[in-house]
């Protein structure tokens, strides 16, 4: 087993290899040297979508949501929360559906907010309906197998 991970930099999207063994020491990018684990979730835009998904070694889980949506903000600040518990063994990433209809669109959502976990670039389990902090951290980790 390779004792390394990639990590996709939250804020200049550089993919860093790090040792799995330094993950809790709040490791920082090596070419923007910003900490790779900010606590919060990274608002991603079509672009960075795919290099966050793809290239991240660890689960990504990702909030589908929009702005005129109540349970979208009223879940916002547990997503927030959450993040914090679940780094660095998950990156939380948020996507706009209203900005990024094509991501939406490409991943058939049809309700928000949706959470979707992915994996080495593909989807590995979905639930839609806002949760409490709690919850969302509960729910992350019985699906990481």
């Amino acid at each position: 087993m390779n004792d390394s991970l990639h990590l996709v930099c939250p804020h200049c999207d550089a993919v860093n290899r790090v040792p799995h063994a330094r993950l809790g020491e709040r490791p920082n990018c090596g070419q923007c040297r910003q900490q790779l684990f900010a606590g919060a979730p990274t608002e991603l835009d079509g672009t960075r979508f795919e290099r966050h998904i793809v290239r991240n070694d660890i689960p990504v889980l990702v909030d589908f949501w929009a702005p005129w949506c109540g349970p979208c903000r009223m879940m916002a600040p547990a997503f927030a929360q959450a993040a914090g518990m679940l780094e660095p063994l998950f990156r939380l990433v948020k996507v706009n559906t209203e900005a990024e209809q094509a991501l939406g669109a490409r991943f058939g959502i049809r309700s928000i907010p949706t959470l979707a976990l992915f994996s080495k670039g593909r989807e590995v389990a979905r639930q839609p309906g806002a949760m409490g902090a709690a919850d969302i951290v509960r729910w992350a980790r019985s699906q990481r197998a």
